[in-house]
């Protein structure tokens, strides 16, 4: 009896320390590559490659490591299922089920024949051709977010390629692991999993539709946070459970499980529950990918590796090229589409594990090949507009065109107001301008915009204020004011650089979404910052002054005093759970904290001056003393016990200056 007790310790301890081993890991890495601007699934590919058996030899439990980690591929293909649109798909048919379905089907074949050549069985073959013809939907989407260009051309093929792609993971999860059977079971196999899929998506989809969305209402009733997450982790795994039972993978069940829920109205909440679970069990399943990758094996295959990085590179770009190409894309943007899709993706690595009995070499290669293909990626769209210029001729005559058009819209304004960006807040505020028979120039990158708004007779035009050209074509050498609508910093200070090399003197007016970014944008050389949140708040304190009786014009005066003083009055606010459960970066806000001066506080008796919480980067926003409160006390007033001090200042500041004013 005690030898099971001890044993049984003994693996709660080894799966602790594995657990501990890999979050430790993990946010190393991760850290580091966000760093240098890499996606994190490269962090967690880095640190399995280093602590697995064929490097540190830290993880000596491979097996349960990749059974927690299968849970992670369980939660990408709920999130896959979540996000899935028949309207969205049925909007971008002609690039989903024409460029998307195109793509994967021609890579599969051409990637599968090449492996085929070097003696590979064609099931293998057939297997790594679809792992090759993925892309990665997390690093392409976050690139296309960051530069701008979802409403692009390119950006609207890539993201329809992309959409197809998470649909063809479905059935390549059932195929493949079929196609490692014997060849005289295969095609029995491969139709016996074909039925089983159709038959338990059939059921599922049938009288699961009709069953979830009652479900849901039954379980919202509790209004209970905690049992709303355990439910959609209840049903997910579920499903999941099903299709494993009928012989299935449990990404296919977690896949209609997403698909069921996103039918109700619950879709956004569940969106927002299930991402740390997902996140993190993600970040383990790359990590046990990363723990197959063995170097020693990879030295003496370097040129092989090599080899197939660049075939892969070059197949892919060729077949997304030539198709969009096809289909009637500029040749510009069809090099683009290429470019972007060309690298692998982690959709390669979930069906890279499906794969059974691959050759050590082959499955070392695969993987190496992947990683390397996404972690140069980003590079690769970094220089694609160079590659379309340099190979595009007409590229040259297109921008040439562009800027053309914006310097004709421009021509002959003086003093005009240039606004960078043509969105709700850049469309009101051209209203305003009209109104006052004030001239303007509106640069936008959302072609369906621009044509509608100038067909309406509004003076936009199609341009990118991140580049310095078409800033100068909109006629900044003689305009007025500079306003950026949007509220996108590094798009702001892209626009600020070139404001200040051209024109230092000419005011920039910014939006922001709150105070987080305002000093920051004032010290790029921004004139006026524009925070929406306290925007928002002046205008509900207006309305709420007048309606209570006081006069219009102390209202009026209120407001413009505040704006003065940069809102020094609506700096910082308490925080709460709400505020932290959507507060994605809670450490660059200034936030309010009540300190109570309890008996032996160090700072009972000392002056504010004395305290130097300025060296912490906060200050003292009031004093409650007796149930009386104190605005803005002055530097020399002397704390005493029972005293509640509020302190002002970013979340490590405000954390020290507690320590100061509490321990001695």
């Amino acid at each position: 009896m005690m030898a099971e007790v001890y044993l049984t310790s003994d693996t709660a301890l080894s799966a602790l320390s594995l657990v501990l081993l890999l979050l430790g890991a993990s946010v190393m890495a991760v850290v580091v590559f966000r760093r240098f601007n890499l996606p994190p699934v490269l962090g967690y590919l880095f640190v399995g490659s280093v602590i697995g058996p064929h490097a540190l030899n830290l993880m000596n439990d491979v097996h349960r490591a990749e059974y927690l980690a299968e849970f992670g591929v369980v939660f990408l293909m709920f999130s896959i299922g979540l996000e899935f649109s028949l309207p969205k798909l049925y909007a971008m048919k002609r690039i989903v089920f024409g460029l998307g379905m195109l793509q994967v089907l021609v890579s599969m074949i051409l990637i599968s024949g090449l492996i085929m050549f070097f003696g590979v069985s064609w099931q293998l073959g057939i297997a790594l051709g679809g792992v090759f013809a993925m892309s990665s939907t997390a690093v392409l989407t976050k690139l296309l977010v960051e530069r701008q260009q979802l409403d692009s051309a390119h950006g609207r093929e890539i993201m329809g390629v992309l959409l197809f792609q998470d649909l063809a993971v479905v059935p390549l999860l059932v195929i493949i692991p079929s196609l490692t059977q014997p060849p005289e079971k295969l095609a029995m196999l491969l139709g016996v999993a074909l039925v089983k899929a159709v038959i338990v998506l059939a059921v599922i989809l049938v009288f699961g539709q009709k069953l979830m969305r009652k479900w849901f209402h039954f379980v919202a009733r509790a209004k209970s946070s905690e049992v709303f997450v355990l439910n959609v982790l209840l049903i997910t795994l579920s499903l999941a459970t099903i299709t494993e039972l009928a012989g299935l993978s449990l990404a296919l069940g977690a896949f209609v499980a997403g698909m069921l829920i996103s039918e109700t109205e619950y879709k956004m909440q569940v969106e927002e529950d299930i991402k740390p679970f997902r996140d993190v069990l993600m970040g383990l399943f790359f990590v046990t990918i990363g723990v197959k990758l063995d170097l020693h094996i990879l030295v003496g295959l370097w040129w092989q590796v090599l080899l197939a990085l660049l075939a892969l590179l070059l197949i892919k770009s060729l077949i997304i090229g030539l198709i969009s190409l096809r289909l009637g894309a500029s040749q510009g943007n069809a090099i683009r589409s290429g470019l972007w899709l060309c690298a692998g993706g982690e959709f390669g690595f979930v069906l890279l594990g499906e794969i059974v009995n691959m050759p050590r070499e082959i499955q070392q290669v695969a993987l190496t090949v992947l990683v390397l293909s996404m972690l140069i990626a980003p590079f690769i769209v970094q220089y694609s507009e160079r590659v379309v210029v340099r190979f595009v001729a007409s590229e040259w005559m297109m921008r040439s065109m562009q800027l053309t058009k914006i310097a004709a819209h421009s021509m002959g304004a003086e003093k005009h107001v240039i606004l960078c960006g043509f969105g709700r807040s850049g469309q009101y505020l051209a209203r305003f301008l009209g109104q006052e028979n004030i001239t303007y120039v509106a640069l936008d990158l959302d072609p369906d915009r621009v044509r509608e708004a100038a067909a309406g007779g509004e003076n936009v035009v199609y341009g990118d204020v991140g580049r310095k050209e078409a800033l100068m074509a909109a006629g900044l050498m003689r305009a007025s004011v500079v306003i950026v609508t949007m509220g996108d910093t590094l798009l702001a200070e892209k626009v600020l650089h070139h404001v200040q090399e051209s024109r230092p003197d000419l005011p920039v007016v910014v939006r922001t979404l709150d105070e987080r970014d305002m000093e920051r944008l004032t010290r790029a050389g921004a004139a006026e910052v524009v925070p929406e949140a306290l925007e928002a708040s002046l205008m509900l304190a207006s309305h709420a002054l007048v309606l209570v009786g006081v006069p219009v014009n102390r209202v009026l005066k209120r407001i413009r005093q505040t704006r003065s003083q940069r809102y020094s009055l609506l700096r910082g606010f308490y925080r709460g759970i709400s505020d932290r459960d959507h507060d994605d970066d809670d450490e660059h806000h200034p936030r309010l904290h009540s300190v109570l001066l309890v008996s032996g506080a160090a700072g009972i008796g000392q002056t504010l001056d004395s305290l130097n919480l300025d060296d912490l980067g906060c200050e003292v926003s009031a004093i409650r003393r007796r149930g009386i409160r104190a605005l803005e006390p002055a530097p020399e007033t002397r704390l005493e016990e029972g005293d509640v001090v509020v302190v002002l200042g970013l979340p490590e500041g405000v954390s020290a200056a507690e320590e100061r004013l509490l321990q001695k």
